[in-house]
């Protein structure tokens, strides 16, 4: 049982339990039993962080069945060996080397040592987040709903942002506070921290803490920090003014908004986009220019270590670099003075392959299954469940039953990872000692 194996069967583990929960009566609004496609489709929406609906989670589940769609968007997001190394820690068991090493593999550190420390930051950054987010939202929640529905409204959505989940108590997710400076920037915030790593926010709390110390020490940033946050600023200001630019004159969309009001859902867009699934706008009446840029942006998704999902900025600005680098003549990658290591590139390039083959099957799969879908909706579906975006252009309840269990198969992919669902299958790799001759070829 490698570490792989462990983190892809955990995530079935919680699936399924997942499942059997919201099947069961009590977490139906009706009080029947639930529809298994249903319950399963919902569970792995949510361990996966996508938020992908088939049903509305507001209306057709109770208090009980969105508490456990809550929780296990909390599981998904932290990632089971996080969660378990937790529920570990609480018990009073002491960590043996396995675990040591699952959590240097699953959260990419350099070694072993403060593994529980790890744990105890992420578990404390995450609470922060999200109980700062709850106090946010209750202004904006409980003038409209009253004290009990608003602060339950407050703490699901809060939730359901830092994780990067999408799921909403509201029919049509945020558009009825599409113009709510307070709800756009509290949401956006808490999907952008979430999705951008723990290893970013805590090089800020350190830069931070050592600004309000006055130390002497200057605190230099890691390479992990430079490209996940420079990257994902980027992509916020592109983002932001391509579907501006793009959506000002469809009057379903942006056209008929006031400046102020356009400008906060092209905001919104931008950053829900690439990793959370909520949408101020109707989707579905998008241009066609706007719906490729949205599927750009999510198959790029989050950062490394973070609650969003995609091929990660990372990835993107390795590969961007190396054709920087052939353009430029060079043999070598840099970034930001740094070397990068032909493995991480070779890594990089495994991670756009298998993405791109696993977007590729689901599109063909459910268009052989579903013949009357339009391309673009098809597509659009297809890389909004990989990249564990959530946003749809409407037709995910309306799919077939076999096009639902391809998108269920195409999010749990999407979350364990393309790379990592391999090894579990085939195994660690194992070094070879064997090197054979270079030889030339024709690329390109």
């Amino acid at each position: 049982m490698t570490v792989s194996r462990t983190v892809c069967l955990g995530f079935l583990a919680v699936i399924t339990v997942g499942t059997i929960l919201l099947m069961m009566p009590f977490s139906t609004s009706s009080g029947n039993w639930n529809d298994p496609i249903v319950a399963l489709f919902t569970a792995t929406s949510a361990v996966c962080v996508t938020g992908l609906a088939v049903v509305d989670t507001g209306t057709d589940f109770s208090f009980w069945g969105q508490l456990c769609i809550l929780l296990l968007a909390q599981i998904g997001g932290l990632g089971y060996m996080t969660t378990t190394t937790f529920l570990i820690m609480l018990v009073g068991r002491k960590f043996n080397l396995r675990h040591k090493l699952a959590i240097q593999q699953t959260l990419d550190r350099p070694g072993m040592q403060g593994s529980a420390q790890v744990i105890r930051s992420i578990i404390a950054t995450t609470m922060i987040f999200e109980i700062t987010g709850i106090l946010l939202l209750l202004p904006a929640f409980v003038p409209d709903f009253g004290w009990n529905e608003g602060l339950w409204l407050a703490i699901f959505h809060s939730i359901s942002a830092w994780n990067n989940a999408g799921f909403s108590l509201f029919s049509d997710s945020l558009v009825g506070y599409q113009s709510s400076g307070l709800v756009v920037f509290t949401i956006t915030m808490l999907i952008i921290f979430g999705g951008i790593g723990y290893q970013v926010i805590l090089e800020v709390y350190l830069w931070v803490r050592d600004r309000l110390l006055k130390k002497t020490t200057n605190l230099v940033f890691s390479l992990d920090f430079k490209v996940a946050s420079s990257t994902t600023l980027i992509l916020l200001f592109i983002g932001t003014i391509a579907f501006f630019l793009i959506e000002t004159k469809n009057r379903e969309t942006f056209g008929s908004l006031n400046l102020p009001t356009q400008l906060l859902a092209a905001w919104f867009q931008s950053v829900t986009t690439r990793t959370a699934g909520f949408n101020s706008i109707d989707v579905s009446q998008m241009t066609t220019a706007g719906l490729f840029i949205t599927i750009a942006f999510m198959f790029i998704g989050a950062s490394p270590s973070g609650t969003g999902g995609g091929i990660k900025t990372t990835t993107v600005r390795v590969l961007t670099s190396c054709t920087k680098s052939i353009l430029q003549g060079k043999e070598e990658v840099l970034l930001y003075e740094r070397k990068i290591a032909i493995s991480l590139i070779l890594k990089a390039v495994a991670v756009l392959v298998g993405s791109v083959a696993m977007v590729l099957l689901s599109t063909i799969l459910i268009s052989l299954t579903d013949p009357e879908l339009n391309f673009i909706q098809l597509l659009f579906e297809v890389v909004s469940a990989f990249a564990t975006v959530g946003l749809s252009t409407g037709i995910t309840s309306s799919v077939s039953v076999p096009a639902k269990l391809i998108l269920i198969v195409t999010m749990y992919v999407g979350r364990v990872g393309v790379l990592l669902l391999m090894a579990a299958v085939l195994g660690d790799p194992r070094p070879s000692r064997v090197h054979y001759p270079e030889e030339s070829l024709l690329v390109g």
